[in-house]
């Protein structure tokens, strides 16, 4: 093979050689991780839980929460899935009318996937703004979510935060419960505890 030939196959495998060993590590959820929803209604406040939380992300080393608490953009990907069906707002009645709401037979995935994020602080503490896209309902829409990320003694990285959600904004109906007496508020707020690691 000629000397050309072969520089030209090395410089078409270089990006691919790069991409791969930059996302070799691979960050899952730890199982004390949380999400949540809370809102309101006309009768009482309501809160509901996800029972199975499915999330992972695409780190450049094993290192993740050191490498983000000393200002590295560790994080190269990161995707959030939770289904309905496995949200539990502790009456049947009520999870029957949020599956409902959230179109679950026909949309049985809700997910997030980052886009980009920027972060600011370090040390022991990282407020990030993460940007991304959020798919509820069937409907796509991109997002802006604010947390919090520190680091744990065991070194997993801790992503706190709340974000709100507008259920109309969506194509979501609020449930609605005992012929109409008990409504609920459409707009609620998301509440996360993730440990990746």
């Amino acid at each position: 093979m000629k000397r050309s030939n072969i520089a030209l196959l090395a410089f078409a495998f270089v990006p691919a050689i790069a991409a791969w060993s930059a996302a070799e590590y691979l960050a899952t959820l730890q199982p004390a991780s949380r999400l949540w929803v809370t809102g309101t209604s006309t009768v009482r406040d309501f809160t509901c839980q996800a029972k199975i939380v499915d999330a992972s992300a695409e780190t450049t080393s094993p290192q993740t929460a050191r490498d983000i608490m000393s200002g590295q953009k560790a994080v190269l990907s990161l995707d959030v899935k939770v289904r309905p069906e496995n949200m539990d707002c502790a009456n049947n009645t009520m999870n029957e009318h949020m599956r409902k709401a959230l179109k679950a037979d026909a949309n049985p995935v809700i997910e997030f996937k980052l886009n980009s994020y920027d972060m600011f602080g370090a040390n022991d503490r990282m407020t990030a703004r993460l940007n991304g896209t959020l798919v509820l309902g069937g409907v796509e829409k991109p997002i802006s979510i604010d947390a919090v990320g520190t680091s744990t003694a065991d070194g997993a990285l801790h992503v706190t935060g709340v974000y709100p959600i507008t259920m109309t904004d969506y194509g979501l109906k609020a449930p609605s419960l005992m012929m109409g007496a008990m409504k609920v508020n459409p707009n609620v707020k998301v509440n996360f505890d993730l440990l990746l690691k």
